[in-house]
């Protein structure tokens, strides 16, 4: 194929460009994809402790129970976001949270795609206590549970 000035060169472009921009297209969105597979990360620096009243349990929908579930918690007049752990796993572990429950927790504050957001290092309800991450915030159901 031979580039020149005048008509030619014109179809080349026409030929190519929809062709460029369609790979550009795949690209970003692949890209966008894989950013967002990344789960957030727990920092031990900003590791805070509340408590509040359970507001809502979010669970992933069906045959999805590898993704995290996460609970809304009351504290004061504020709404806050607790990234607790997979489905599978709270089934594991028998646990279960419904509206109007008295938690208290320890996790870390962080923001994720511009959203304050809490990574649930330790969950106390009751009399029973909820390890989800160790004392560095990595994930316990890591270590065998799937």
């Amino acid at each position: 194929m031979r580039f020149s000035s005048g008509s030619g060169a014109v179809c080349v472009y026409k030929i190519f460009l929809p062709a460029i921009l369609a790979t550009s297209a795949i690209l970003l969105c692949s890209g966008l994809s894989a950013a967002q597979a990344h789960p957030p990360k727990y920092d031990p620096a900003t590791e805070t402790k509340m408590k509040g009243l359970v507001e809502e349990l979010k669970l992933p929908p069906k045959g999805q129970e590898k993704e995290v579930a996460h609970l809304l918690m009351k504290s004061g007049g504020d709404m806050i976001d607790i990234y607790l752990c997979p489905k599978s796993f709270m089934d594991d572990m028998g646990v279960t949270f419904s509206k109007g429950d008295a938690i208290a927790f320890t996790g870390s504050k962080i923001k994720q795609d511009g959203a304050d957001l809490i990574l649930a290092r330790e969950v106390v309800k009751g009399q029973d206590t909820l390890v989800l991450r160790d004392d560095k915030g990595n994930p316990v159901w890591n270590w065998g549970y799937h």
